[in-house]
């Protein structure tokens, strides 16, 4: 049986490859609207406004995206002020967006105001406007976006399965499986969905195999070492 979430069709022509190796976590209780977010060297609050029930302890989701714009467009546009030696030392951008409903879609539309606080030449001006456009972010929205969710929890009688070399002992939780296409492209020799068993231990070293199983998003792979050490 293949993993849960593995779609040949996709996988096989494109290289799945996660921007961040660890993902943004967040986690919500019983406080209205406070999202603890952690990501790879801190964590912080992101929250509703008042007028939404929330409290603005930080910012809330529209505010977050706007920053991603924000932050790669300052970031891009420093790399080559800087590469270019041009004498800028300081500049600024404002995001904002908005929507509208258009035979029966729901267009969205994002505004970006740059303000440069010394002098520049019109092709300077006309040339940061292009490379602002050309920033990730701004080409992760001008492109086709696919949202894939999964939900899943563990119970105590969640079968699993184990591999070893010997060395180190994967551990599989079928039920969670669903991001099999990662470990699928990223370490094919160790884990192919169109063999049996799926996951063959010869195939890296035990270190990669490790590196590889602690990327899994959902839980569904751990390994233990086969001396005293667990993980």
């Amino acid at each position: 049986m293949e993993p849960k979430g593995y779609h040949p069709a996709f996988f096989n022509s494109n290289k799945m490859e996660y921007k961040l190796e660890k993902p943004v976590h967040g986690t919500i209780g019983a406080a209205k609207y406070q999202c603890q977010i952690e990501w790879r060297n801190g964590q912080f609050i992101a929250d509703e406004p008042v007028t939404s029930g929330g409290q603005d302890l930080g910012p809330d989701p529209y505010t977050l995206l706007l920053s991603s714009l924000a932050t790669c467009t300052l970031v891009t546009l420093r790399m080559y002020i800087d590469r270019k030696e041009w004498d800028i030392p300081q500049l600024a951008v404002n995001t904002n967006m908005y929507q509208v409903e258009k035979e029966g879609k729901t267009i969205t539309v994002f505004d970006r105001d740059l303000k440069f606080f010394s002098p520049v030449t019109d092709e300077q001006r006309d040339r940061l406007l292009e490379i602002a456009k050309a920033c990730p972010v701004s080409k992760i929205l001008h492109n086709e976006i696919i949202v894939r969710s999964y939900a899943y929890n563990e119970t105590n009688d969640t079968p699993i399965r184990e591999y070893t070399n010997g060395e180190v002992t994967v551990v599989w939780k079928q039920a969670l499986c669903k991001h099999s296409g990662r470990c699928v492209s990223q370490l094919p020799g160790v884990f192919d969905v169109h063999k049996h068993p799926w996951v063959n231990m010869e195939g890296a070293s035990t270190e990669a195999i490790i590196a590889q199983v602690q990327q899994c998003p959902t839980g569904a792979l751990s390994f233990k070492m086969n001396q005293s050490e667990s993980k």
